[in-house]
């Protein structure tokens, strides 16, 4: 019972700060867009669409640097192998510069390919590209904190994480009002209020691990930083969690483009509809982060009774959550709508699909606990193969076999299935790659 208590502890402990933090996001977004919202031409908030989804889809394709960080510093606090635990956080540190120096190198290439892609008018293109070409210039600090983020988890300590989220977004709340409100900004000092936000997120980051964690700045020869084997096992874990990222990307990207297909107002509808899952998905990563942090220390430490009794309480958590956001959908997804949008037509419309976003939440909680548990252990190669299967052999099939008998119903189905299919695997397959 004790052990029980201790359990639970430690899982509230790491998840609810991480729920904060993940919250955080999603309201620096509708300030950016409020800021825009409000001026007098509709071109800027196009600007800030274009330019915040190629960055989301950088800087998802690069979350590995923190997954991977938080799996390995886990096993290594778990072990108590302090040398490993310092060479882990130099390792992280120097691939994320080198990819943050990458982008900076290749900006011009990387915007042009993206602005082929993305659609809009040649006004709003003009303002996303300075979007552009100011907020790559972050790129350094935001991957850096990727990686400081993902090995303070690994340290279980998530009041860290928690904190620089807090004041990253308050920072660039606050310099959004600056430079658009008082000094007559656009798009551009959007932009630059994100770069100085996450420069003085890198900076309060470095503060706290030269204070806190001093003991761990040791000097260590290049040969053991660049240890060969070391390298190719951080490369081998990070590749396939890159490769499962991006699938998961594209699923959700083919969602959004396949309800743009079936027309304007499904669209919208979905759009809105959408919102549902990423709000349940905040409160389900802070689990899921703590399971990164709590298995990955169980693993390190060779405690496969903790291991497993870890797990169990994190599904105890995860599933309750689950619950109750399925309920709270049930009950309340049509005032929540209002929230939103004011439409009476779209909000009548979106009730024709409402059970499939109150039972999202439920197909998709298994699926988030066990990638917070797959990448504590750092099981990464059964992540990717039941990525690829569920995305490639089950969604796209799902889809493709349901859509013309049940239009944007058969959309949703496959979503539902494709969160289901990613759950069973991963439990499936956890005796070999989990409890091995």
């Amino acid at each position: 019972m004790i052990l029980v208590t201790f359990i639970n502890r430690q899982i509230l402990r790491l998840s609810v700060p991480n729920i904060v933090s993940n919250i955080t996001v999603p309201l620096l977004g509708l300030v950016d867009l409020a800021m825009m919202g409000h001026l007098d031409n509709p071109i800027y908030l196009g600007a800030i669409a274009l330019g915040s989804t190629i960055f989301n889809v950088l800087y998802s394709s690069f979350g590995f640097l923190r997954m991977g960080t938080t799996g390995f510093t886990a096993q290594a606090f778990g072990a108590r192998l302090q040398e490993e635990i310092s060479l882990i956080l130099y390792r992280s540190l120097i691939v994320a510069l080198a990819l943050a120096l990458l982008l900076i190198l290749f900006m011009e290439p990387i915007q042009w390919l993206s602005f082929k892609i993305l659609d809009g008018s040649n006004d709003v293109k003009v303002l996303a590209r300075e979007y552009f070409f100011i907020r790559i210039f972050a790129a350094p600090a935001t991957l850096g904190l990727y990686a400081l983020h993902g090995w303070y988890l690994g340290m279980q300590n998530a009041r860290i994480p928690m904190i620089l989220a807090i004041v990253i977004n308050s920072i660039n709340i606050g310099l959004n009002f600056l430079f658009v409100v008082q000094l007559g900004m656009t798009s551009d000092g959007v932009a630059l209020a994100s770069v100085i936000a996450q420069y003085s997120g890198l900076i309060l980051a470095i503060f706290f691990l030269s204070t806190k964690y001093r003991h761990y700045l040791k000097s260590f020869p290049a040969k053991l930083i660049f240890q060969a084997k070391a390298l190719r096992e951080f490369f081998r874990v990070n590749s396939d969690i890159f490769i499962r990222t991006l699938l998961l990307i594209l699923v959700l990207a083919f969602f959004t483009s396949r309800s743009a297909f079936i027309s304007d107002e499904i669209l919208a509808v979905n759009t809105l509809l959408f919102q549902f899952f990423f709000i349940f998905s905040y409160f389900a990563d802070g689990f899921a982060f703590a399971g990164e942090s709590l298995t990955g220390k169980a693993k390190g430490a060779g405690d496969m009774p903790m291991l497993k009794l870890t797990i169990r309480h994190l599904f105890y958590w995860g599933w309750g959550a689950s619950l109750l956001f399925s309920i709270l959908y049930l009950f309340g997804i049509k005032p929540l709508m209002w929230v939103m949008t004011d439409n009476t037509g779209l909000i009548s419309l979106a009730m024709e699909f409402k059970w499939w976003v109150i039972l999202l939440p439920i197909a998709s909680g298994a699926a988030f606990i066990w990638d917070g548990i797959y990448i504590g252990v750092t099981a990464s190669k059964a992540m990717r193969n039941t990525m690829i299967i569920a995305s490639l052999i089950i969604f796209l099939p799902a889809y493709y076999l349901t859509i013309n008998s049940f239009g944007n119903h058969g959309l949703w189905m496959a979503l539902n299935i494709f969160m289901i299919s990613r759950g069973l695997l991963l439990w499936y397959l956890a005796k070999s790659a989990v409890y091995r």
